[in-house]
């Protein structure tokens, strides 16, 4: 007997249906690994971004990045190893003076010109941080003021620099250091600290952040 009209729809319908629910289901299961993969895609890039902190956080890592040091500018010395934050008040020995890295308090002094002394354990914080800190031990005002507008002559000063003053070193000098370099010499030598800052202002040191 020939199949009648109606069922010939029904027949179409169900396999129209059956079709939209495959279709639906292939798309259900694209979803699903596009959502997948991006899931482990997130996940991958929150990872990276913690190990890269961890590498870079200032607390007992032994990064000793003094990959910049250019012959000539400055000496450069040992990184002090196994360096981490201690508590506030905390006294810490160094082996030069200035120092150049080592154990430091948790928090560093802000950029500025500083007539007053700064502990070098809240400076050395500020060396891991890329900076230069300019140390003077100038009994004349007169050289005072000569550095102080020596320094505001230098743009990277601003953001990467400050001044303290500064007994650990003879009178007369002034002594530039940053993450693995010193430079130390007499009186305010304009040339000198210039070029200091123009190769080292944020580019030594386990972590750069500017003031």
């Amino acid at each position: 007997m020939p199949t009648s009209r109606r069922r010939r729809g029904r027949a179409a319908t169900r396999a129209a249906r059956s079709g939209n629910m495959i279709s639906t289901n292939r798309r259900k299961k694209t979803n699903k690994l596009y959502i997948a993969a991006s899931v482990i895609i997130a996940v991958l890039v929150i990872a990276s971004f913690a190990l890269t902190s961890m590498i870079n956080n200032g607390g007992g890592n032994d990064s000793e990045n003094t990959d910049g040091y250019v012959e000539g500018v400055g000496t450069q010395v040992e990184i002090i190893n196994g360096w981490t934050h201690v508590d506030e008040g905390v006294s810490v020995t160094y082996t030069t003076a200035p120092p150049a890295s080592g154990d430091h308090w948790e928090s560093p002094a802000q950029c500025r010109f500083y007539e007053e002394v700064l502990p070098d354990e809240r400076v050395v914080h500020n060396m891991e941080h890329g900076h230069i800190v300019v140390s003077y031990n100038l009994p004349l005002a007169s050289d005072v003021s000569d550095l102080r507008d020596a320094l505001d002559s230098i743009g990277l000063n601003q953001t990467w620099g400050l001044a303290r003053s500064y007994p650990g070193i003879p009178e007369g000098q002034v002594a530039l250091s940053t993450w693995g370099v010193i430079d130390t010499f007499a009186g305010v030598d304009r040339d000198r600290i210039n070029t200091f800052f123009e190769t080292y202002a944020g580019n030594l040191g386990p972590e750069y952040v500017p003031c």
